[in-house]
This record gives structure tokens, C-alpha cells and sequence, in this order.
């Protein structure tokens, strides 16, 4: 007859099983299954009484409140203001220019770098400064991001294995072990950490890879859009930066990511070539660009949004708004403006969004911007606030493509985001502030400033995390509240005992390993590292070889991306799925337990 504590054990054990079948086949969204999981475990010790597991429901659930939770999130907050305010062009200008031309260079020194900083900086801010540098050089060299942003939480995680300031996780065991009368210096395990590393490394760089299957998606339907011409207008005004721009053997260096069309003096065209032409105050210059090329030159000033007759007073002030999107659409067969130009189809005031561009599949237009007709079928590239993109959602006369609509980076705040970014870095690293207040506070600084506004900052909170997070929590609740973590450990132990010493050390590194995916890394180290001392005085081993273990064992958060926090900051960037992680993590957890089953009793002696 099972006892109530053994059936609440068994339950716990049924549902974490249940939930992680459902998240690994991937039928139903991570939100509806972390949703159906907390429910489970509140029905469950909502019949269990209290003297039997003592958990009730707002435990279950305090995971939504976790700071590891809001420190993600808030991380998740401040790179999108980083990506709102392009502060991170010159550095991602400077790493894809010393890491060459290949995919694969270009991955090795990023990844390298990264897994040398975390040795001695907390991994989870470095995977914060190098996610949108890794983003945005997938951009420029057109591979697809996932390929490198999981590896990146991967080869930062191994990096932070290396020493002990490397990984929260570290110091955590280190204390626990101290005060089992085993202490641990700081390059103690540096050298099997090294081996592991450097093992891991090889798999990430040369297998991953091939894991991590390109998923179509808005990013491909961008790709295909982004390499149109689109035909715009770029007018000079006083202090504009083209002003005095002088033409050289016909054409003009400074535009030449776009084909100059040609150049409006006092309503007068000026065709190709151009020969011994300044450009003044009040020239007009038509140009074909793709729209990539129109949103750099946006944020960048060296383009601006279109005047029109009709603004009380044409303003010589041409910066754009931090709330500034750019978005496609088509006209429709029977819209309103068909017939009539740009300049006459007041869009502007009609629809709330100004036409930055149009697009004529059949042929470009060689005439001055605001005099093009527009037919049906035509993409304009048409920008304006958020809010005024949702409002030509509802128009008949244009179609709004859902996809297209992506905010123009306001470099001129660059300097105050990257600014607030490395003072974010510095409190939660140097140890002056927990990364939780230092996050807190830089998105709020971010917002203060202007980098960020409260609606990008809504946008850029992942609802899968959160769910899956307080999900994980949940099951990490109920292990530890019904004893099943601790009876798996003792379980092993007791299993175990009278193999070599050798042997148990390979079984205890590969449980703490599984355990570590499911209960948060700390809590499996807080659980393992006494246990792991216990064992090897009982052996009559040295413990640092056990203590050890545990620190690389809690570190394998390779499979879920609930394991470890970084996991969570590339899973929204990358869209992965929970699947990803178990396909690409698995091996990684594997490879890693095997290598230290052999290394480690070589190492210690045992």
C-alpha cells in the first residue's frame, strides 16, 4: 500500500513527465501546455491535505514572481532599446570586419570571444551584449540568426564553467562545499573545465549547426522584401548632411547604397550623369533604394520624411520620431487613389502615413517622386507612429502587409542607450547591485530616456517565457516540497554505492545533469553538493573530484530552456521552440558527461 507522500511523490513525477512529452512534441503552444501544467499540480495538492505535502497554490505559482524571471525580461527590454537606437552598429561593424567573409569565421570568433569573456564575467550579461551584435551581423551577412544564438547561451555557459567567478552556479557550490569543509579556489577545476569547453566548442561550431534547421518564417518574407527598389526622395535642407555634397565622375559617393534618379533644382529635373553639381538648400534628389538603404538613411539623418504643400510650415528640423515605422503597402483595385499623385492622394492626411517609397513591379519610375501616379497594385513604403499604422489597417484603399511594419532606429539616442547598457553591465557584474535591481533599473532608464517607450517595452515581453518559466517553477516546487529531488539523488546513491568510484562519479554527473534541466541550476547545485561530499568521504576519495562534478553536472542546462537563464534571453531572438533545445541540447548534455567520465577520475586520481 503506497503511503500519501509516495503518491503525491509519483503524481509530481507524472505530470513533469506529461508536460515535457507535450512541450517536446510541439502539438499545442508552450503557453497553453506551462498553462495546463500549473493547473494540474493546483488541482493535485489542492486534494492532497496540507499534512501530507504542505504546498499550497500561491506557492505553485510564485514562479511568475521570480527574479530570474524579471531579470530575463527586463534584459529582454533593454536589447530591444539597444535595437531601437542601432547603438551596437560600430561594434557589430568592427567584429564582422576582423572576423572575415565565411559563416562559419564569422561564428568562431563571435563564439569565441564570448565564451572567453564569461570565464571571468557572469555569463548572463555577456550573452546580453553579444545578442544583438550577433543579430544584427546575421543581417549584414544574410544567414539566418538561430544558427548562432543558441550556440551562443551554449558556449557561454561552457565558458563559465572554466573558473569560479564564471557562473552563479559556481560560487553557489563553492559555498555550500566550504561549509562542508571543502574549499574550492579559484582556478581549481580550470583545467577539466578547459577540456570540457573546448569539446563542447567543437560540437556547437561544427554540429549544432546542422541541428538548428532554418524555419520559414517573417524573417524570410523581410529577406525577400528587402531587396526591391523602391523609389523615394531625399530633400536637402540647411544643415542637412548632403548639403555642399559634390558629384564625382557622374555619380555621388555618399549615396552609393542607392541609384540617384536624378536631382529637382527650382523644378527643374537634372538627369544622370551628373557632372560639377553641388547640392544646395532646396534641391530635391529622386533616388531607387531598397528598403533597407531608405531605413539606415533614416536613422542616420541623411534622409527625411517627404514636406508636403499642405504643412502649415515646412520645418528645416528633419529627425525623426523615436516611435518612427516603417511599413508596406499595396494599393488596392479599387482604392480611391488610383489615378492620382502622391502628392495629390493626400495620404498623408487622410490615412495619417506618409508614402516614404513606391514599388511598380512592371518598371521604375524615372520622375520626380511626387508626381507619380499611382496604380493599382503598387507597394508603398509608408511610415509613420504605430498607431497610425493600425488605423490603415481598416482602409479599403490600402492593404497593409502585416509583416512589414518594423520601427526606424533613432541612432541619435545611440549614445545614451549604449551608455545605460554598460552602466547596466557594470553593477550587475562588479557584484554592486543584483542583476535583477541593475535590469529594473535600466529599463527604466531606457524609457526615461527616450531609447524605449512603454509600448516597444510591452512588445518586447515574451509571453511564451513567462509561461514557460512559472511552469518550471512549478515542477521545481513540487520535487523539492514532495522529496522527489532528494529521493532521486539518495536513490542513485544507495543504487550505486559499491561501484567504483569511477562509475558513480559518471552516474551522479549525469543525474545532477538531468536534474539541473528541470529544477533550476541553484537548487540542484544546493541539493547535490552535500550529497556529492557524503559520498566520496564514504569512499574514501578526495571530495573536490565529487564537488566538481556537481559544479559541471548543475552547468549541463543544455535541454530545456527553462535549464538556464540565457537559454530564456536567446529563445525569443532565435524563435525557437522547446523542441529545439532538446534536439540540439541532448548531445551537447551527453557529450559532456561522457568526457568527464573519463577525464575525471584521470584527473583526481580515482
Amino acid at each position: 500500500m503506497l503511503s500519501a507522500d509516495m503518491i503525491a511523490m509519483i503524481a509530481t513525477f507524472a505530470i513533469i513527465v506529461l508536460a515535457v512529452v507535450a512541450f517536446a512534441i510541439d502539438r499545442w503552444s508552450i503557453e497553453f501546455v506551462s498553462l495546463g501544467t500549473i493547473a494540474a499540480f493546483v488541482l493535485v495538492f489542492s486534494i492532497i491535505p496540507d499534512e501530507v505535502v504542505d504546498l499550497s497554490a500561491g506557492e505553485l505559482v510564485e514562479g511568475f514572481a521570480n527574479p530570474a524571471l524579471v531579470t530575463v525580461l527586463c534584459l529582454l527590454m533593454i536589447g530591444q532599446a539597444l535595437f531601437n537606437t542601432d547603438a551596437l552598429d560600430a561594434p557589430t561593424r568592427y567584429l564582422a570586419r576582423i572576423s572575415g567573409n565565411g559563416i562559419k569565421r564569422t561564428l568562431v570568433t563571435l563564439l569565441g570571444a564570448a565564451a572567453a569573456i564569461s570565464a571571468f564575467l557572469n555569463n548572463t550579461p555577456v550573452v546580453v551584449m553579444f545578442i544583438p551584435i550577433l543579430t544584427a551581423i546575421a543581417a549584414q551577412r544574410n544567414f539566418d540568426a538561430a544558427k548562432g544564438l543558441m550556440p551562443l547561451s551554449y558556449i557561454c555557459i561552457l565558458g563559465g564553467m572554466t573558473t569560479l567567478i564564471g557562473s552563479s552556479t559556481n560560487l553557489l557550490v563553492a559555498d555550500v562545499a566550504l561549509r562542508e569543509g571543502v574549499p574550492i579556489g579559484f582556478f581549481e577545476f580550470t583545467v577539466p573545465g578547459l577540456i570540457l569547453a573546448v569539446v563542447g566548442a567543437l560540437y556547437i561550431i561544427f554540429v549544432m549547426p546542422l541541428i538548428l534547421k532554418q524555419r520559414p518564417g517573417m524573417a524570410d518574407k523581410l529577406k525577400v522584401s528587402s531587396g526591391r527598389q523602391f523609389v523615394s526622395q531625399i530633400e536637402i535642407t540647411a544643415n542637412h548632411p548632403l548639403l555642399g555634397m559634390e558629384s564625382r565622375l557622374g555619380l555621388f559617393p555618399q549615396l552609393s547604397n542607392m541609384t540617384v534618379l536624378m536631382v529637382v533644382r527650382r523644378d527643374v529635373p537634372i538627369p544622370p550623369p551628373f557632372e560639377d553639381i553641388s547640392l544646395s538648400v532646396g534641391d530635391t534628389v529622386i533616388v531607387a533604394a531598397t528598403r533597407d538603404a531608405l531605413t539606415k538613411a533614416l536613422s542616420t539623418g541623411s534622409a527625411n520624411v517627404p514636406s508636403h504643400p499642405k504643412d502649415e510650415e515646412p520645418s528645416t528640423e528633419k529627425e525623426i520620431a523615436s516611435d518612427f515605422h516603417l511599413a508596406e503597402a499595396v494599393v488596392s483595385p479599387g482604392s480611391r487613389y488610383v489615378g492620382r499623385t502622391i502628392q495629390g492622394a493626400n495620404i498623408r492626411f487622410i490615412e495619417g502615413v506618409v508614402v516614404m517609397g513606391v514599388q511598380r513591379k512592371s518598371r521604375m519610375q524615372h520622375k520626380e517622386f511626387r508626381e507619380i501616379r499611382l496604380e493599382p497594385g503598387d507597394t508603398l513604403l509608408v511610415g509613420g507612429p504605430f498607431e497610425a499604422l493600425s488605423r490603415v489597417r481598416a482602409s479599403h484603399d490600402l492593404l497593409l502587409l502585416e509583416w512589414s511594419a518594423a520601427a526606424v532606429p533613432v541612432r541619435r539616442f545611440a549614445w545614451r542607450a549604449i551608455s545605460i547598457f554598460g552602466l547596466t553591465v557594470f553593477l550587475a557584474a562588479s557584484g554592486l547591485l543584483p542583476i535583477m535591481v541593475a535590469s529594473l533599473l535600466g529599463v527604466l532608464a531606457m524609457i526615461g530616456s527616450g531609447c524605449l517607450n512603454v509600448r516597444q517595452a510591452a512588445r518586447s515581453f515574451d509571453g511564451r517565457i513567462f509561461m514557460l518559466v512559472g511552469a518550471a517553477l512549478a515542477m521545481a516546487t513540487g520535487l523539492e516540497k514532495t522529496g522527489g529531488a532528494a529521493f532521486i539523488a539518495n536513490s542513485i546513491v544507495d543504487t550505486f554505492r559499491d561501484q567504483p568510484p569511477g562509475i558513480l562519479l559518471s552516474v551522479f554527473f549525469i543525474a545532477t545533469a538531468i536534474m539541473t534541466n528541470f529544477l533550476s541550476n541553484n537548487a540542484t547545485a544546493v541539493l547535490f553538493t552535500p550529497i556529492a561530499v557524503q559520498v566520496a568521504v564514504s569512499l574514501g576519495v578526495p571530495p573536490i573530484a565529487f564537488v566538481v562534478c556537481v559544479i559541471f553536472a548543475a552547468n549541463c542546462s543544455f535541454a530545456t530552456p527553462v535549464g538556464y537563464q540565457t537559454n530564456l534571453l536567446v529563445m525569443g531572438p532565435g524563435h525557437y521552440r522547446f523542441a529545439d533545445f532538446i534536439k540540439a541540447g541532448t548531445p551537447l548534455v551527453i557529450l559532456i558527461w561522457l568526457t568527464y567520465s573519463l577525464i575525471g577520475p584521470w584527473y583526481y586520481g580515482l
